[in-house]
């Protein structure tokens, strides 16, 4: 095993037990798009599913968009190789979001859409809870997203559930830098992303914007608040007026 495995699958482990995301007896869906974050935790999940004394089932499921000319079949074959089994859910997902609303800010739409199929699947098949690959990160862009574009302060939580579906969401690699996760996957059979809006999102610019105030202006920026996020005893927000 390379050390740069045995690194992530360490920080995955730990963030696992430290946030109690993972029970004896769960059935854990992952929700697989192909990409360098959704491989990763899979591969990185089945490593810790070999050696973790809380025996847990994995499964993948991956939503097909609809998007002309996808091929799956690298995916298929390396879950077939590691040993995890993959659940491919058809859509017109894409045919509704572009064609149908033409959706200018596609992203929450399709998002949406994608997860009330992929609850709705797992949730029949008895699986309790949805792993999905966000990493740090996502986690500062989003609490950046939020604060610019909602006034309000707020980030994904490492553990959620969500009501409606009764399924509990986690997030493995909420602590894995993104730099670290491109190094890894460079060795996987990735599937490009197919989206018409890829690269043009609200997450794109707000992702350059960080890079920008971290190469350009305060070089430890991203950790600074990544650690801030993670770290409650580091907030000093105004009380709640009564």
């Amino acid at each position: 095993m390379s050390t740069l495995r045995q690194k992530l699958l360490g920080t995955l482990r730990s963030t696992c037990d430290n946030r109690k995301m993972i029970d004896s007896g769960d059935k854990i869906a992952i929700g697989l798009s192909g990409g360098k974050d959704s491989m990763t935790l899979m591969t990185l999940m089945r490593d810790f599913q070999r050696f973790s004394p809380k025996k847990f089932e994995l499964k993948a499921f991956s939503v097909d968009l609809g998007f002309e000319g996808g091929d799956f079949s690298p995916m298929v074959r390396y879950c077939e190789e590691i040993g995890v089994d993959l659940e491919i859910i058809p859509s017109d997902i894409a045919k509704v979001v572009f064609d149908i609303r033409k959706e200018k800010n596609p992203c929450s739409l399709c998002s949406n859409m994608r997860r009330g199929l992929l609850n709705s699947k797992i949730k029949e098949q008895g699986y309790n809870k949805l792993a999905l690959g966000h990493h740090a990160d996502d986690l500062v862009e989003t609490f950046f997203l939020s604060m610019l574009y909602e006034g309000r302060l707020s980030t994904f939580q490492p553990v959620s559930l969500m009501d409606r579906a009764n399924i509990t969401l986690i997030r493995p690699l909420i602590q894995i830098h993104e730099k670290d996760l491109i190094n890894f996957s460079k060795d996987l059979p990735l599937i490009k992303n197919p989206c018409l809006a890829n690269g043009g999102t609200e997450r794109e610019h707000m992702k350059n914007i960080i890079k920008d105030l971290c190469e350009n202006h305060v070089k430890t920026a991203k950790t600074s608040i990544l650690t801030a996020l993670i770290h409650p005893e580091r907030n000093n927000l105004w009380d709640v007026l009564e």
